[in-house]
């Protein structure tokens, strides 16, 4: 009985996310990143503490807002995390261009910030035309051959198969990418160790590695829970004219699917029923093109990065990395400036 209430406490307690050549996880207090090196092959791991608004204000805790701070906050640490893992991947970094000398000179820190700012915006940008305009523009073709009540419902059909077919598309095509398919094993390895650990059982490579890569809190889930509420909601709008009404409704109304897709994802993560199993089936399946095996080496990184986000549940293997954190301060001002612990294991 007791073991059932521990593997029921451990549920959603801890998350993550694959990099390059490693993985980042996340509990209610630490934030660990654990990542291979590329030149020593010894894995590096390192360690800051979880902040969120929604620890100070009392509003940003409540249902379906919480869900859209944390998205913003994800996506945040998320762009923070593959920064970090590229710097541990040990990558010579090339030598500057003229050019690029010259921006820097001109434009200083700010630069990357500036960069950062525009990358973001053309992404989004892309994200609205690929997921929104292009999907309600390629229905709205429908007018020119159906008139009357069906026309609204086969619009729909057509604006829901057309996000559908994108996304797989999409992640179909970058999953031929050799890195990105081994990002995608480092993902296997990830949902691997977190269901070892919400099972209870020890953090081993054999222990782990009998576990699914298939888990229903995945980002992949959550995405597809979105398209899915998306495609609903869009059949209850009945502005098609002008085009871009719809769109703009549909630019305002996205904060709230995400609110709504997150507490989906975190019920279906605690519950097993008819609903969640239905509505998870999809986005389980999507996690067959975005999650793949991992090796035995892979596996080792997800156990150091999950062991390292949970000190209170692994105090013999965070001290260490603690005592080279005080080596390392003295050592390098990049650690100490991010108050990061590093360890080479």
């Amino acid at each position: 009985m007791s073991e059932n209430k521990d593997q029921k406490c451990r549920l959603g307690t801890v998350g993550g996310q694959a990099v390059m050549e490693g993985v980042m996880m996340r509990s209610k207090t630490t934030t660990a990143i654990a990542v291979r090196n590329l030149e020593t092959k010894k894995i590096t791991a390192r360690v800051k503490p979880s902040k969120t608004i929604r620890d100070k204000v009392k509003f940003f805790r409540l249902p379906i807002i919480r869900g859209i701070v944390n998205f913003i906050e994800m996506m945040i640490l998320s762009f923070s995390t593959l920064t970090a893992s590229t710097e541990m991947l040990g990558i010579e970094e090339e030598k500057p261009s003229k050019f690029e000398k010259w921006l820097e000179k001109r434009f200083g820190a700010s630069l990357m910030g500036f960069i950062s700012v525009i990358a973001t915006i053309l992404g989004l940008g892309l994200s609205i035309f690929l997921f929104i305009y292009l999907p309600s523009g390629s229905a709205k073709l429908v007018d020119n051959f159906v008139e009357g009540d069906m026309n609204q419902y086969i619009k729909a059909f057509i604006e829901g198969f057309m996000k559908i077919a994108i996304f797989v598309a999409y992640l179909a095509l970058v999953s031929l990418i050799p890195d990105i398919k081994r990002v995608f094993m480092y993902h296997g390895a990830e949902h691997k160790s977190i269901f070892c650990y919400e099972s209870g059982e020890e953090l081993t490579v054999e222990n782990v590695k009998k576990h699914t890569r298939f888990h229903p809190r995945c980002g992949t889930s959550f995405m597809f829970v979105m398209i899915i509420i998306s495609i609903i909601a869009g059949a209850l709008i009945p502005t098609w004219d002008p085009l871009i009404l719809r769109v703009f409704i549909k630019i305002m109304i996205l904060p709230f699917i995400v609110g709504i897709g997150y507490e989906f994802i975190m019920y279906a993560g605690k519950h097993t029923n008819f609903l969640t199993k239905t509505l998870s089936a999809p986005g389980l399946w999507m996690q067959r093109i975005t999650t793949k095996e991992p090796d035995d080496s892979m596996i080792e990184v997800a156990i150091i990065s999950i062991k390292a986000a949970l000190p209170n549940e692994f105090p013999d293997f965070i001290v260490p990395l603690e005592e080279k954190t005080a080596d390392k301060k003295e050592e390098n001002t990049t650690a100490k400036e991010e108050k990061a612990a590093d360890e080479n294991i």
